[in-house]
């Protein structure tokens, strides 16, 4: 008689589960040598060969042996392929799994052969019992793990050599999207709830669900970067030990730790190796390979902490896609030890052994890596580590309570921590650039006026005029008793032509990252229109906040200038989409746009006669001396600017005029003759480039204008 149609089905499905599982590390494994899968780097990694082994030993140890008839495939590698499960016998002390030499790689490979055989004709009678479908899962996940692992151990073993191999031409893995947030999310206290619910799968160490009291807390949008370790390199972080807890401190001087591991500096810079060899570090690429130790020590220089899971989970669960990089990345160190939940039992049987008798010393980490197979993420997954290791994939993201500490060091908002990391960041890449927002400060802000009023410089001239035109269209376009928020407001000259024919506007709310100019921008206006109420806000526009509350009529963002075409694509979205959901649903945004034309008019706009670009440009480097103390010679630099008529955009630089080394801190930066720091992009649209990139943002064009020749052009949008 045949087995009942839905076992049937439920085998098939095993079966596939398992040989799709089962495919992943041999395919890891192949164009890898013999050698490259025996060896063993150190005592916490395993030979490849072992994974395969041990993984295969998995599925005949705890489910085709719980037959009392089963027989082995070989009696003795029940002890050779064990981990640490004593409750299944003997093993093979961790230290010395490289010196099995036999079993060869080949046949290893053929007990994986005979075992899947094995299993798949156990798996097509079906598994009826409980304990056997949750050894199959189990085993399932466990794969999972060691092709983790395999990676880990593997990527650990090519750093020990003087040739720097590559394992692979390509990185295997899954990425996530890792597009920059920027900022904090805010999080009220109270009961949360955290752990496993038992809906679906889960390692024993993830339930029971249970609740958690949570004082208000802030958790950073954006996983730590290279950019920003390099700061705190060059500020001392690995010799500075106020920053460490005493273990931590004591490692990091036995160990002569200075870095990342795996990172090495030579005179073209840093490098960090990776499973295709050694690159140079990527400042926009999320740290990786730290301890929890330097984590901690990063978290206190950065006047922050390292979240508590609990913070971590409940963030997570709550509003996922305020963050980037919350898996797929790296795994994120919390400050929280790996203990049991209230309530923890562990697996019945000899699973018993998986997680529970691990849970001392060691701390937890959340999320998943780029090395983590995309089914086996969870919310609840409780990673776990030795404070002192660094070989996992493993990096971090900042937490801080919800009123930080006054004058507290925070890269991550502070204005001059953040100039800072910025340009360490940017010396660092191989086309060293920076952000054009770092060119207006009170001095950048005040030469910028006077570019607006040059001849050559026409956006500014042919905005204000379509403005003046368009102004009482403006107007009822923002409604009654409207709130008009500017983003970047620089001098606010321009929005003096829309409040002129608003009069019944609520409230002005000016964005801007330099207090200097914001408090000068905030008097002219008050004094200008003694009824209206300014509500100034200090801040970033890439890194926008919740807003003050904004009143109750309509709300329009004002975005003039073409400053939209200072950012990439990527950045631009972010932005747009930012300020749809902070301005909220129905809201209105008024966009100016700079138009394509000639490549002549464009060089002239950007390299006046007078010089006054070229000072603005200069400008930058002045106030990198002022500021941060760095050691630019302005006399070994010059303003270019080129039109790129690839990208559709007009390039800034400056260029050095000699080969020279830059000092920022304690790090030293080369420019060699005829180097560019790259300072700005202006990119130029037209109409239907500007409604691809709007409808991504999720608003959409209601009216277009564009002025005479030179054409710029104004965009009104609605949410």
């Amino acid at each position: 008689m045949n087995a009942p149609a839905t076992v049937q089905d439920q085998s098939a499905r095993d079966v596939a589960r398992y040989q799709a599982s089962r495919r992943v590390m041999p395919a890891l494994a192949e164009g890898l040598s013999a050698e490259d899968l025996q060896a063993q780097s150190m005592p916490d990694c395993s030979p490849g060969k072992w994974h395969l082994a041990h993984t295969t030993w998995f599925y005949e140890a705890l489910i085709l042996s719980r037959d009392p008839d089963y027989r082995p495939f070989d009696p003795v590698w029940f002890t050779l392929f064990n981990s640490y499960y004593d409750g299944v016998g003997e093993r093979i002390a961790r230290d010395r799994r490289s010196l099995i030499t036999r079993p060869s790689l080949d046949d290893v490979m053929a007990y994986r052969r005979e075992i899947d055989r094995r299993m798949v004709e156990r798996l097509r009678a079906g598994l009826t019992d409980g304990e056997g479908r949750y050894l199959f899962v189990l085993g399932l996940n466990h794969e999972q793990q060691h092709q983790e692992l395999f990676l880990m151990d593997l990527l650990n073993l090519m750093t020990g050599s003087p040739l720097d191999p590559a394992a692979y031409d390509r990185e295997p893995g899954w990425r996530s999207d890792q597009t920059p947030r920027g900022g904090w999310e805010a999080f009220d206290g109270g009961l949360a709830t955290i752990g496993h619910d038992g809906a679906g799968f889960a390692f024993d160490n993830e339930g029971p669900a249970h609740p958690v009291h949570l004082q208000p807390f802030q958790l950073a949008r954006d996983l730590v970067t290279n950019g920003q370790w390099l700061e705190f390199m060059a500020d001392g972080g690995y010799r500075r030990p106020e920053l460490w807890l005493s273990d931590g401190w004591a490692t990091a001087r036995t160990e002569g730790w200075q870095a990342p591991l795996y990172w090495q500096s030579d005179d073209a810079g840093w490098t960090v190796m990776t499973l295709t060899g050694r690159q140079p570090v990527d400042p926009e690429a999320p740290v990786c390979h730290i301890s929890l130790y330097e984590a901690d020590a990063f978290a206190r220089w950065s006047g922050a902490r390292l979240p508590t899971e609990a913070e971590w989970e409940h963030a997570a669960r709550t509003r996922p896609d305020a963050f980037a990089g919350l898996d797929g990345q790296v795994w994120q160190h919390t400050a929280s030890a790996y203990a049991p939940y209230p309530g923890f039992r562990t697996t019945p049987g000899v699973a018993a052994e998986y997680n529970g008798k691990f849970m001392a010393n060691q701390g937890v980490l959340r999320g998943s890596c780029f090395a983590t197979p995309p089914d086996h993420r969870r919310l609840t997954y409780r990673n776990f580590y030795y404070p002192h290791q660094r070989w996992a994939f493993a990096g971090l993201r900042l937490a801080r309570d919800a009123d930080p500490q006054p004058g507290a060091r925070m890269p991550v908002d502070d204005e001059t921590a953040q100039f800072r990391a910025d340009l360490v960041e940017g010396l660092s890449k191989p086309q060293k650039a920076l952000s054009p927002k770092w060119l207006y400060d009170a001095e950048g802000s005040r030469l910028f006026e006077d570019i607006t009023r040059l001849p050559e410089y026409y956006p500014t001239r042919q905005e204000t005029a379509l403005l003046r035109d368009m102004a009482p269209d403006i107007a009822r376009f923002m409604g009654e008793n409207a709130v008009l928020v500017e983003f970047g407001s620089g001098a606010s000259e321009k929005t003096r032509i829309v409040l002129d024919q608003a009069p019944d506007l609520a409230i002005y709310m000016p964005i801007d990252i330099s207090t200097d100019a914001l408090d000068a921008a905030t008097d002219r206006i008050r004094e200008a229109y003694p009824d209206l109420e300014v509500s100034p806000v200090a801040g970033d526009f890439l890194d926008l906040p919740p807003l003050p509350e904004l009143g109750k009529g309509p709300r329009t963002g004002f975005f003039p200038g073409s400053t939209i075409g200072n950012l990439t694509t990527e950045l631009a979205i972010h932005f747009l989409t930012s300020a749809h959901e902070r301005l909220g649903a129905g809201s209105h945004f008024i966009l100016g746009v700079d138009l394509v034309k000639p490549a002549d008019l464009l060089v002239a706009a950007y390299d006046d006669a007078q010089g006054v670009t070229a000072a603005f440009n200069l400008n930058l480097l002045a106030r990198a001396n002022r500021e941060l103390d760095a050691d630019f010679d302005l006399d070994s630099f010059e303003h270019r600017a080129v039109w790129n008529a690839d990208r559709s955009r007009m390039e800034m630089h400056l260029v050095s005029t000699r080969n020279q080394v830059v000092t920022l801190d304690d790090t030293r930066f080369r420019f060699v003759e005829g180097e560019t720091l790259h300072t700005e992009s202006s990119r130029k649209f037209t109409r239907e480039t500007i409604v691809e990139l709007v409808e991504k943002a999720g608003w959409r064009l209601v009216d277009w204008r564009e002025s005479n020749s030179p054409a710029v052009a104004l965009a009104l949008l609605q949410g």
